[in-house]
């Protein structure tokens, strides 16, 4: 039998306690045997003057997961051509883990911009999507809620962003409980988002 893998892509700049709870909750609660967080070096979606360099992205998620068995850091994407998309992305993984099935972690507010998504036709069609929860209310349900590859995690709802993060952290408050204490340790001693 295929080893299941979950995918949680993202920046994660800086990764936080929320990225944490819900990669833990769907690696224990869901039918994925791990977890991967997968740092984008470049979401097409975002600048890239605000991100940190990326091997400091990826050592952040390093020492946030290291004590836990189900949660891998991943620099799958690293080596891929940029800007790059999640098809790519999951083609590249098939060729390289033949052994291995993938799912897609995502919020819902990414399954409603998923038409947008480069080849997403492809990526409902070979891949289940884990979708966790938000807080906040969406105008509307996206059309897909329902679709037969997406399953509803009922994930903590954890709304910390690392817009926030950032923006505290050059406020000069303390939002230590927000980070995992190796990440925060990492951020303080590399001057990072003053």
């Amino acid at each position: 039998m295929k080893k299941h893998i979950g995918l949680y892509f993202g920046t994660f700049n800086p990764i936080h306690v929320g990225h944490l709870a819900i990669a833990n909750h769907i690696a224990e609660f869901s039918n994925v045997d791990e977890v991967w967080l997968v740092v984008t070096p470049h979401n097409p979606h975002k600048k890239k003057s605000s991100l940190l360099p990326d091997y400091d992205r990826l050592e952040m998620v390093h020492r946030a997961t290291e004590d836990y068995i189900k949660l891998r850091p991943s620099d799958i994407e690293f080596s891929l051509s940029q800007p790059n998309y999640t098809t790519n992305t999951l083609a590249h993984l098939e060729e390289k883990y033949p052994n291995y099935s993938f799912s897609l972690i995502m919020g819902e507010d990414n399954l409603q911009s998923l038409p947008k998504w480069k080849n997403y036709e492809v990526i409902l069609e070979r891949y289940q999507l884990l979708v966790y929860p938000r807080v906040y209310k969406l105008k509307e349900t996206s059309a897909l809620a329902n679709h037969d590859k997406v399953t509803h995690i009922n994930a903590p709802i954890m709304e910390i962003s690392s817009t926030f993060i950032r923006n505290t952290i050059k406020e000069g408050k303390n939002i230590r409980p927000l980070l995992p204490a190796a990440v925060w340790k990492y951020i303080d001693e590399m001057g990072f988002y003053l």
